[in-house]
């Protein structure tokens, strides 16, 4: 952000805020810079902070025990202003008349919804047309806030809140009385890196609040200097995890391909990547980005796997095999590769090696339901009935609402003509997904009891015998 001048319009009129000359950016003496600051104000003023929100709590601690004739308060805004009233919700803080100095963060939140997608990974972010509210009611009401309000706001922000509000609050921002930046070194930005790297299956179980404030705390890490291609590439991949459990996948591509411009043989960036398009039904080039992963690591079985799944997809199934069987060279024990294979087999109609495929995956996880259910699937097309039945129990037995599981053991039940099974078992399926009711309607496995009165009436509720 330092040397960077900051166009602002006002009155028709275009200014500049320098940085080089608005801003202190050595941390200690930014520290020092705003004890003074905060010792010689009074009544309304308006500081602005750059700092990491790790730092933030730290910031106010050291200035609570330095400035002990100052009454401090700390106002976090945990998730976005709807209504963009900051003013109210100064105004209803308690012991309002003794409070010297308001600290506030979390203002980002309030600005995340008017950026493009993917949070300031496509384009210019900053020439949207619609203003943030928040920002709206500050330009409005800064006179409020000055006449109303006789003590010190200190906004904690990123570098990039403080650039937009720059942009699009230039009413209130132009009242600032000065803007201290704590940029943190090389070891710190490391340790933060680090500090944000997760775990994808956590982000599925994650609402969308909490992906946005990790997003928004990966960005806050990516504007910050001292960083190494290597940990810029690791940010980049992780908000690109977390765009994708949050199904913005043209975001998550976009992430993905920023982390690839800092580290091109990112092997992991590529596979991802690849996820993320086939999640958009790009499989083709989903398949030219696992190919880039394998190009760079040969023996990725994550790579493989996921390019077979693709190519399952596009009904290419022996090259599917071909890669399943590249994925289980290097790890034996995948059990999703050979669940995968024998779908592909089944399709091709080999049901005994799908059979075998399957009871390989059942080796390494014998609770595996996906694995019996298509065992199931393949035993019943060969004939074997009862087995397929005993298949479909050990699925049902590890997931008891598995309803495709309860809907063919009804099929079974139907051809042996056993109303009452059939229908019991059907009925587990509907209470699962009602939309079973219509496929029965018209499944043939279901002919040789289609006219008793029972079956009719689970399949037509308002019938009457």
């Amino acid at each position: 952000m330092k040397g960077e001048p900051v166009e602002v319009s006002e009155m028709g009129a275009t200014t500049e805020i320098d940085w080089d000359a608005d801003v202190v950016a050595d941390p200690e003496e930014s520290y020092q810079s705003l004890v003074r600051s905060l010792q010689r104000t009074e009544g309304f003023s308006l500081f602005f902070v750059r700092c990491v929100p790790g730092d933030q709590a730290d910031l106010v601690q050291r200035l609570q025990a330095d400035l002990p004739a100052l009454l401090m308060q700390r106002l976090e805004l945990k998730e976005e202003l709807v209504d963009g009233n900051l003013y109210q919700r100064v105004a209803t803080l308690p012991n309002l008349q003794s409070i010297n100095v308001l600290f506030i963060s979390g203002l980002e939140k309030s600005l995340d919804p008017y950026v493009k997608s993917g949070y300031g990974g496509q384009g210019d972010y900053y020439k949207l047309d619609t203003v943030p509210r928040v920002l709206g009611h500050l330009n409005l009401q800064r006179e409020r806030f000055r006449d109303d309000f006789s003590f010190c706001f200190v906004f904690f922000l990123n570098a990039f809140g403080i650039k937009y509000i720059a942009r699009r609050a230039p009413d209130f921002f132009d009242w600032r009385s000065g803007i201290f930046e704590f940029v943190p070194d090389s070891e710190t930005v490391g340790k933060l890196t680090q500090e944000l790297q997760g775990d994808y299956d956590e982000y599925l179980a994650w609402s969308h609040t909490q992906r946005l404030d990790r997003i928004r705390d990966i960005q806050a890490i990516l504007e910050e200097d001292q960083q190494t291609p290597d940990q810029q590439a690791s940010l980049w991949i992780e908000k690109g995890n977390i765009l994708s459990a949050d199904r913005n996948y043209e975001a998550a591509i976009t992430s993905y391909d920023k982390a690839l411009e800092f580290k091109p043989d990112y092997h992991e960036a590529w596979n991802n990547r690849g996820n993320a398009l086939s999640d958009l039904g790009r499989k083709e080039e989903a398949i030219t980005s696992y190919d880039k992963a394998l190009e760079f690591k040969p023996d990725y079985h994550e790579a493989w796997y996921s390019r077979g799944n693709a190519l399952s997809a596009l009904g290419r199934k022996e090259e599917a095999i071909t890669s399943y069987d590249k994925a289980l060279e290097f790890k034996p024990d995948y059990r999703e590769a050979w669940n995968n294979r024998g779908n592909a087999l089944s399709a091709l109609g080999h049901k005994e090696e799908a059979i075998t495929s399957y009871d390989k995956a059942l080796e390494f996880k014998p609770d595996y339901h996906e694995a019996w259910y298509n065992c199931g699937n393949a035993l019943s097309a060969l004939g074997r009935k009862e087995e397929a039945i005993t298949s479909y129990d050990k699925a049902l037995e590890f997931k008891p609402d598995y309803h495709e599981a309860w809907y063919n053991k009804a099929c079974f039940y139907g051809l042996q003509k056993n109303v009452d099974l059939a229908i019991a078992t059907l009925q587990q399926a509907i209470n699962l997904d009602s939309e079973y009711r219509e496929m029965a309607k018209t499944d043939s496995d279901f002919d040789g009891i289609r006219q008793d009165d029972r079956f009719r009436s689970l399949l037509n509720p308002n019938f009457a015998s």
